[in-house]
């Protein structure tokens, strides 16, 4: 049976519960075509082949003996370079730390592990995770796989994530959002992605850059997807005590629930309160984001919002830099260390934040949590535009300005969860996305909501055309 590359993995999961096809074979179609595809893309850091089949072995040999050990098992996964695998190189995306071996083995991949998921390799980044571009001088930027001809930017930080499942090299990856890098690549490269709030899924051997406002999340095609390996990843971690506050919730029922969102109160933006002027073809695509839900039976509401997008957006950035100040300050001080100029500027930055200023910097963050929680008290979620702009080239990047966190910082800043939906193509034939939040621990909520407008579009289900490369 011929295996599509860019199916789901509750469609994956059901072929080998159905016997289509086995984990190996499974797993050597996507070794395959990250042979075939991987030079130019660039969106794997490390692949080692062996380790990849042996996992794979592993799961066809619990299958038939009867102990498989659920949907997940067999079922290939890239993981960002920010998660530890003990003795395992993870660079982090930095040349200055090529070397680095991880001590430990982090919360998400024993739970990946332990769900009987194949790990194929790692996946390249942003240095330290900290940039929204998807850009990295030393290790390589990854290609947009939409345009093979232009070098367009996959978005960061996460950016080998949302590429390999773009093009489907995996199924499904595993990234990180401080300030918006699971949601910017999985908009610019139409696919899936949700920032989970923080503590629902430990941190425990994830790379820090800043300990207020880190979060893992899952990069999928499908929302039902990202629900599933929500639900293997959440819970208390002992290892990591804000896991302790997060209430537990079953993802997977709210995808059982109908497409009919009546009841559901969704906000929209007016447009005097976009923080940035949209290219056209993302406000066109937002405003059929907005139809789509009013269709599905949302009420959509219209009310102003009671923060400044661009203020969060600066208050974000300076509780980043202000962290990863203090976790990197030896590497950006050191001028033969091998960090891009960019990165070693942001983190540079962090030297101006006065100790004053990050406490004050901390209470406004908490402060402006619980306003948002009161806000949001009586609708469901807030839907904006994911990013202004499709993706551009590279050559047309500022690294000094930072135009696609305009919406997604805000989230991280105000401790919500966040989910982005493929919603539209621009002119150039590039994905647009948009973006629905809603309140902390909430995901339950954009699930729901997820599904039903996937149900209700298609725009997940476009694929680049790769063609060339697998030739």
């Amino acid at each position: 049976m011929t295996i599509n590359p860019f199916s789901s993995l509750v469609d994956l999961s059901a072929g080998l519960a159905g016997g289509q096809y086995s984990a190996v074979e499974l797993s050597g179609l996507y070794l395959d075509r990250i042979r075939r595809a991987n030079t130019h893309l660039h969106a794997y850091i490390g692949v080692c082949e062996a380790a990849v089949m042996q996992q794979a072995q592993a799961s066809d040999l619990r299958r038939a003996s009867g102990h498989a050990l659920g949907l997940l098992d067999g079922l290939p996964i890239a993981i960002k370079d920010v998660c530890g695998i003990e003795g395992q190189l993870s660079s982090c995306g930095s040349a200055a730390w090529a070397s680095r071996r991880s001590t430990v083995t982090s919360t998400v991949v024993n739970r990946l592990r332990a769900a009987g998921m194949v790990i194929l390799g790692k996946t390249h980044m942003v240095e330290f995770a900290f940039g929204g571009w998807g850009t990295n001088p030393l290790q390589g930027t990854p290609h947009n796989p939409w345009d093979l001809e232009q070098h367009r930017i996959p978005g960061g930080s996460s950016s080998g994530s949302g590429v390999v499942v773009a093009s489907g090299l995996a199924p499904a990856a595993i990234g990180s959002d401080t300030g918006g890098s699971v949601r910017i690549p999985a908009s610019l490269v139409g696919i899936t992605g949700l920032k989970t709030t923080q503590g629902l899924i430990s941190l425990y051997g994830i790379a820090p850059l800043s300990a207020t406002l880190d979060t893992i999340g899952p990069m999928t095609r499908t929302v039902a997807d990202a629900a599933i390996l929500t639900q293997v990843l959440a819970g208390e971690d002992v290892h990591d005590q804000i896991t302790c506050r997060a209430p537990l919730a079953d993802y997977r029922a709210a995808l059982a629930r109908t497409s009919d969102l009546s009841g559901m109160r969704v906000v929209v933006l007016a447009q005097d309160q976009f923080p940035i002027p949209l290219a056209p073809d993302v406000l066109a695509a937002f405003r059929r984001a907005v139809d789509v839900l009013r269709g599905l039976g949302a009420t959509i509401l219209e009310r102003r919002f009671p923060f400044d997008f661009a203020d969060l957006m600066r208050r974000n950035g300076q509780i980043i830099s202000a962290e990863a100040w203090s976790l990197l300050d030896h590497i950006a001080q050191d001028e033969t260390a091998a960090v891009g100029a960019a990165v070693r500027a942001r983190v540079l930055a962090g030297a101006a934040v006065s100790a004053k200023d990050y406490i004050q910097a901390l209470v406004h963050h908490r402060q402006s949590c619980e306003a948002w929680q009161d806000w949001m008290t009586d609708v469901d979620g807030l839907l904006t535009p994911t990013l202004p702009i499709a993706a551009c080239r590279l050559d047309e990047v500022d690294e000094a300005a930072t135009p696609l966190s305009t919406f997604t910082r805000a989230v991280n800043y105000l401790g919500a969860c966040a989910l982005t939906l493929p919603a539209g193509m621009s002119r150039d034939s590039l994905p647009i996305g948009v973006q629905c939040i809603a309140k902390r621990f909430d995901e339950s909520t954009l699930i729901r909501i997820g599904c039903a407008f996937q149900q209700a579009t298609d725009w997940h289900l476009l694929t680049p055309d790769l063609s060339s490369l697998m030739a």
